[in-house]
C-alpha cells in the first residue's frame, strides 16, 4: 500500500539497535494508494485504491509513505510484477537523455546495455524515435537479446574497439547522446566515439567511480558531459523527471513497447536470499519481492 502525504520527502528509514544500524531497502514499488489526501496535497489525478508504481527509498515494507510527485498511474493490464520493476528505469533512462538533449531520430550510444536498467534503456530510446541504437555488452551471447530489445548494433569491447566500432557504425560522426553505465577507465573511449556538438551522459559505475579522460577528445568535439543519479536528487526536480517519464513513455509500457526484463519474483520474507542472488551476478534482469 502507497499513503501519500504533502511535500513528504522520501527518506531511508533507519532503526538503531545497540550499535547496529538496520535499514529498510528497496528503492521501486508498486502498490494500491491507500490513506487520506490532506487538501494540501491537490492530487486530483489518483483516487484511493489506484494502482500506482515509484520510486521511493525504504520500499521493501507492506506501507510506505509517499511524495504523490515521485509515484505513476500503472497501465491497465500490466501486471504487478512488470509494473514494479519499470519506475526506476523509467526515470533513470528517460531523465539521462533528457539532460543530453536527445530528440527523435539523433543516434544513441548505450554502454552496459544488459543490465535490467539497460535494457529498459534501449526500449525508451527506440519509443522515443531514435534512429541508431548502438550497444555494448561484455557477453556475445546477449546479441540476441539486445537486438530484441531494440540495439540496431552490438559492440562487444572485449573483441573490438569501441571507439572504432561505433565511429564506423555512424559514418565517422560519433553518435548525437551517450548513455554510460560503466564508468571506469573505459568511460575514456565515451568522447571520441561521440560526434561534435554531442553529449556523454554517465548513469553507473558497473566498473569502478574513477576514470582518466583525454581532455582534447573532451574540447575538440566540444562535448557535453553531465553526470545522473536520481535517487538522490532534490524531491521536486524527482518529481519534474518522473512526471516527464510517465508524460512520453506511458503510452509505449501499455502497449509493450518498454517492458523490463525479470529475473524471478520472490517473497519479501525471502529478501536476503534475493540480495545474494543480487551479489553474486547470478540475476538477469530484475527481482520482485512480493509481500502478501
Amino acid at each position: 500500500m502507497v499513503r501519500f502525504a504533502p511535500g513528504a520527502r522520501p527518506a531511508w528509514h533507519h532503526h538503531a539497535v545497540g550499535q547496529t544500524l538496520h535499514v529498510i531497502a528497496g528503492v521501486a514499488l508498486v502498490g494500491t494508494r491507500d490513506g487520506v489526501v490532506f487538501e494540501a496535497d491537490n492530487v486530483t489525478t489518483l483516487a484511493v485504491g489506484d494502482r500506482v508504481m515509484g520510486t521511493i527509498p525504504g520500499s521493501f515494507a507492506p506501507y510506505v509513505l509517499a511524495d504523490h510527485r515521485h509515484v505513476l498511474p500503472v497501465p491497465d493490464h500490466l501486471d504487478y510484477d512488470v509494473a514494479c520493476a519499470l519506475p526506476t528505469g523509467l526515470l533513470t533512462e528517460h531523465g539521462a537523455l533528457m539532460t543530453g538533449g536527445f530528440r527523435a531520430g539523433q543516434s544513441v550510444l548505450i554502454t552496459g546495455a544488459t543490465s535490467s536498467i539497460g535494457l529498459i534503456g534501449v526500449q525508451i530510446a527506440k519509443a522515443l524515435g531514435a534512429g541508431q541504437v548502438i550497444v555494448t555488452t561484455r557477453s556475445a551471447s546477449k546479441q540476441d537479446l539486445l537486438e530484441r530489445a531494440g540495439a540496431d548494433t552490438v559492440v562487444v569491447p572485449g573483441g573490438q574497439d569501441l571507439t572504432g566500432a561505433v565511429l564506423d557504425a555512424t559514418g565517422g560522426e560519433g553518435v548525437d547522446v551517450a548513455l554510460d553505465h560503466v564508468g571506469g577507465p573505459a568511460f575514456a573511449a565515451r568522447l571520441p566515439a561521440t560526434r561534435v556538438d554531442g553529449a556523454v551522459v554517465n548513469i553507473g559505475r558497473l566498473d569502478t567511480a574513477e576514470s582518466t579522460i583525454d581532455l582534447d577528445s573532451l574540447s575538440y568535439r566540444h562535448l557535453r558531459v553531465a553526470g545522473v543519479s536520481f535517487g538522490f536528487t532534490r524531491p521536486a526536480e524527482l518529481g519534474a523527471v518522473n512526471a516527464a517519464a510517465g508524460e512520453q513513455l506511458l503510452p509505449a509500457v501499455a502497449d509493450g513497447r518498454v517492458r523490463p526484463l525479470i529475473d524471478s519474483t520472490l517473497t519479501i520474507d525471502t529478501a536476503a536470499q534475493a540480495a545474494e542472488r543480487l551479489r553474486s551476478h547470478q540475476a538477469h534482469g530484475k527481482i520482485v519481492l512480493a509481500v502478501p
